[in-house]
């Protein structure tokens, strides 16, 4: 099976709903009049950028962002402002999600005093459950996998009279995923008076997991916007057993990805990438590669234990899949196209996010202990 893509992107911004919407951003000063929050920490860790032969790795560690261990409450948060401030009579938000982003919508209607309806698919586990209902969601599990779950809940919705508030974009749904995305901008905006500088970055490649793909393509969205043609080499990362968007490069065009969908990556576990941002990708990405659970681990236990005095950061199944993806470059010698094509080398400055901390506890004990 083929586990990358180099891509020749034409890094172009396209003139649509998306993109206005995105233009428009005001999610910094939104997330600040929120209480709790603060701007998370980025994380610069020496010795394991010397044993890498790199010369520089950063880290944005998402896992404390307003005390929910995951990045997506800057997109269901902000997204949902704005949703109310159209329409300040709904009732109930709606959502599918394998885990954070519904414990995220959650959190959002809650602090809003509104009901949520979060439907999950079959194989998420009791702890992210947990995690959703102790917002006040009511959350029903299906015995459908991702993509059959996002098409219940959009039956439901409309059935229902719920505002669906979903992260991913189709024909006719395409302006709240945008409000997502744009509510996912808070973070890189936090990094301009460190390593997003204002003419030039500080770093050469940005290594992103990609599920349904609108974090990804809000950072692609971000770099195109800022830089230019100047932006970072940007390679997006997915389990090998669920890979829509590297599927969907080799095809061309979005597809639903075949595969078993066994992976521990819960939150990468997705179906056909997102429609808007499926348009920025494939225009701004410059590589695609999947990871098996075992790099994902391996990043993981490299987090937790660090060399030295790197800084400990608890990343979880997904949130590590980035460093994973670096890792599996750097340690196969058959990727010498891939490395030269992004200019992986020893002067390379490498950022990556740790969008999760130990979201489901007892799989996470499992794999670092």
């Amino acid at each position: 099976m083929i586990d990358f893509y180099l891509n020749n992107p034409d890094n172009k911004l396209r003139n649509n709903l998306t993109n206005t919407i995105l233009l428009k951003n005001d999610s910094l000063d939104y997330h600040k009049s929120l209480e709790g929050y603060l701007p998370t920490t980025l994380y610069k860790l020496n010795n394991l950028s010397s044993r890498l032969n790199i010369e520089e790795l950063y880290v944005k560690d998402e896992s404390k962002r307003f005390g929910l261990n995951a990045f997506k409450a800057l997109g269901a948060s902000y997204a949902i402002y704005k949703q109310l401030i159209i329409d300040p009579s709904i009732s109930t938000f709606c959502t599918a999600t394998d885990g954070n982003h519904g414990r995220a919508v959650a959190w959002s209607a809650n602090r809003n005093n509104k009901k949520s309806i979060i439907y999950v698919p079959k194989q998420t586990t009791s702890d992210r459950i947990k995690a959703i209902a102790g917002h006040g969601a009511e959350v029903i599990q299906l015995d459908l996998d991702y993509e059959e779950t996002c098409k219940y809940a959009l039956e439901m919705s409309n059935k229902m009279n719920w505002k669906l508030l979903q992260d991913a974009s189709w024909d006719g749904y395409e302006e709240i995923p945008a409000y997502i995305m744009s509510g996912y901008l808070t973070h890189f905006i936090e990094m301009e008076d460190s390593i997003n500088s204002i003419n030039t970055p500080n770093i050469d490649i940005v290594f992103l997991q990609a599920g349904v793909g609108s974090w990804a393509a809000s950072c692609i969205w971000y770099y195109l916007n800022r830089y230019k043609l100047n932006k970072p080499k940007i390679v997006l990362v997915e389990p090998e057993n669920s890979s829509g968007i590297l599927q969907s490069l080799l095809s061309n065009k979005r597809i639903t990805p075949t595969g078993n969908f066994d992976t521990i990556m819960a939150g990468l576990n997705c179906g056909i990438p997102s429609k808007s941002g499926w348009n920025i990708i494939k225009n701004g990405c410059d590589a695609a590669l999947t990871i098996s659970d075992e790099y994902a681990k391996k990043s993981m236990r490299s987090l937790f234990y660090p060399i030295n005095d790197d800084k400990k950061i608890i990343s979880g199944e997904s949130g590590a899949a980035g460093l994973g993806g670096l890792f599996k470059l750097i340690e196969e010698e058959k990727y010498e196209q891939f490395r030269e094509h992004i200019g992986l080398n020893s002067k390379s400055r490498v950022l990556v996010f740790s969008t999760e901390g130990d979201t489901d506890k007892k799989n996470f004990n499992s794999i670092i202990n």
